[in-house]
């Protein structure tokens, strides 16, 4: 039986605080948000019908046999008349596909995936050895596993769709819901309210006159509430602080953001970065955030219980655990890619090729796309008509000098800074008895801390945030040890970049021993794994979305560039990705092949505007 999709944390709690004080509506609204945070040779110049199709109407004057395609370095000119001399020259081995996909990380293998299912001619390019790109899950023999890029899912309709028709849903792992989350402020930790009661009569980290702030400043009264001021965008501490106030920013709001963005609020763009958030005070009759809530939540249920949006998400609606619970799959995050891998290479073609490292491209006039490759089995070119880079956006600007020079300098502007993860280990006998859930089940029952920066200053820490890896998965621990996943870094900290290893994983385990472990213990913590990320996640800063307007105004047909930089930090915001772009180039193909060169408004808006829904 089709379930109803569940809302995500932030409706649900905002759909209560309706009903409520504004106080308690406020700084539960607020504190939901925490909810969240060898390749083998190529098939030498075979073709699909597509591609024959669409390779016929270019290149029927020209043997197949003496066709190559792409220039062998940089910085050489475009090719033109559809063949690529240099390449021909270097005698590079091309092959054709309808569409070629750069990187196999959540948005290349989402995008793969739905060309492949589609019935598009695909063939994904990983550099590295393994599928993933960020997506780093490990084990070792003592039983322990853990993950060193992202490390759980917020679930989604279009997340849980992707693993039923990738044949791994029954690997779906979920956290208990109920597990707090926990802010770290003078010297302890302080559990998010999980009941809008708890926000007024429990919650001591918010003062009562930072309540009553947040709680006029939510309802829109003013002149607590002020509007937002004109030709100005603002940040997102400038933007919670008009309406929530400054308390609440800086205990609540701060944090969330370094946890998800590892970024500075003072910088960030709301309508960017928090663009849910962001939406409610457009949508309210007079911009407070509860007005504007009911009415997405009106919006939401009209969408939900149409036979369209059922239709759409099918099993995934069936799959949804209820709110609050994190996901992740049975051997981690990788498994996505990983089953995406299996699916494409289960045919006589091999479609998902690692060690494959973009080296150049190129374009012609007629508009084919030339991708160079440095192979295990030497140089290598796919020739496209729809040629997808789903790399970092400091890396695909190194690619695009001879085919999009303009939008290649617009993605320089993208900062990146840098992030480690570390995963250290410790024996149960080392927590605090006062840590949650120790003196009552002797382990650490939650899902981790977060730590404002004013607290993290006074008390001399570093980590931006702790998930606490085996009180969400247990299994992923052998018996009697806590895991714990540190983040660290960020473009509050980017002197993190210039540390080694060691000194990261010292800094981090002095900040646990602060926050959770006994003063006398004196033990060393395991030291399961340490990557350091020189550039981690994109910053949606200030001008952020009129970089991306123009980056897609001079970015040429058939050319599609995208990634976390364009959609969304979030794993479900990638995933969304890939099924929105399959359909825009699936679309762009069908209109080459015929001879047609638009595109249709309603899927390209879509597919540049997509957001999960709230």
């Amino acid at each position: 039986m089709l379930r109803k999709y569940r809302r995500s944390p932030v409706t649900t709690v905002v759909a209560v605080a309706v009903a409520i004080s504004a106080a308690v509506a406020t700084v539960a609204c607020s504190l939901a948000l925490l909810k969240h945070g060898s390749g083998a040779s190529p098939i030498i110049l075979t073709r699909s019908p597509g591609v024959a199709r669409l390779a016929s109407q270019r290149l029927s004057h020209a043997s197949m046999a003496s066709v190559a395609g792409g220039s062998a370095r940089m910085g050489q000119k475009r090719c033109v008349g559809g063949l690529a001399a240099q390449a021909a020259t270097n005698n590079i081995p091309t092959e054709f596909a309808e569409a070629v996909v750069v990187g196999s990380g959540v948005s290349g293998s989402s995008l793969a995936f739905h060309l492949h299912q589609s019935g598009v001619d695909v063939v994904c390019a990983e550099a590295n050895p393994e599928v993933g790109g960020n997506l780093i899950s490990k084990k070792n023999d003592e039983g322990f596993l853990w993950e060193e890029g992202p490390n759980t899912f917020q679930p989604t309709p279009q997340i849980m769709r992707f693993a039923h028709d990738l044949g791994i849903s029954d690997e779906l792992v979920f956290a208990d819901g109920s597990l707090p989350r926990l802010v770290f402020w003078e010297d302890q930790l302080w559990p998010l309210p999980m009941k809008p009661q708890d926000a007024v009569l429990n919650f001591g980290l918010i003062s009562w006159p930072g309540k009553i702030r947040a709680g006029l400043g939510a309802l829109g009264i003013p002149p607590i509430w002020q509007p937002a001021p004109e030709g100005k965008e603002e940040s997102i501490e400038e933007f919670v602080t008009r309406h929530l106030g400054e308390e609440t920013f800086t205990k609540v709001i701060d944090p969330f953001v370094s946890g998800v963005y590892a970024g500075d609020p003072k910088k960030l763009a709301i309508r960017a970065a928090l663009k849910k958030i962001f939406a409610l005070e457009q949508l309210s009759a007079n911009g407070g955030f509860i007005p504007g809530a009911a009415v997405r939540i009106a919006q939401k249920k009209e969408e939900e219980s149409s036979e369209a949006f059922k239709k759409e998400w099918r099993e995934g609606l069936d799959l949804l655990p209820p709110g609050g619970a994190l996901g992740s799959f049975r051997n981690g995050l990788a498994s996505m890619a990983q089953a995406t891998e299996q699916i494409l290479n289960s045919g006589e073609k091999e479609r998902v090729r690692t060690s494959w490292k973009l080296t150049d491209v190129s374009s012609d006039n007629d508009g084919w796309y030339t991708a160079t490759f440095n192979t295990p089995n030497g140089m290598r070119a796919l020739k496209t008509k729809a040629l997808s880079i789903t790399a970092p956006a400091h890396k695909a600007q190194e690619f695009l000098e001879n085919v999009a020079n303009d939008a290649g300098e617009l993605l320089s502007n993208i900062y990146y800074p840098p992030v480690a993860s570390v995963t250290l280990a410790y024996p149960k006998e080392a927590l605090r008895d006062n840590a949650p859930g120790v003196k009552e089940t002797g382990k650490l029952q939650g899902f981790g801390h977060l730590i404002p920066r004013k607290a993290a200053y006074k008390a001399g820490v570093r980590t931006l945030g702790t998930i606490w890896s085996s009180s969400l998965f247990p299994y992923r621990a052998p018996e009697g040890y806590e895991m714990l996943l540190c983040y660290i870094g960020g473009s509050r900290d980017t002197a993190i970049g210039d540390m080694s290893e060691e000194d990261i994983a010292a800094q981090c385990d002095q900040d646990i021993r602060k926050i959770l472990l006994k003063p006398e213990w004196k033990g060393e913590a395991k030291t399961l794994g340490v990557r350091i990320w020189p550039r981690a996640i994109p910053q949606y800063e200030k001008g952020h979305l009129d970089v991306l307007e123009q980056i897609n105004a001079k970015t040429p047909p058939g050319l599609f560039l995208g990634g976390n930089y364009k959609t969304g930090v979030a794993f479900g915001d990638c995933v969304d990705f890939g099924i929105q772009e399959a359909k825009k180039i699936k679309q762009y193909l069908n209109q080459q092949e015929h001879g047609t060169d638009m595109m249709s408004a309603e899927v390209l808006k879509k597919s540049s505007s997509s957001v999960p829904a709230m």
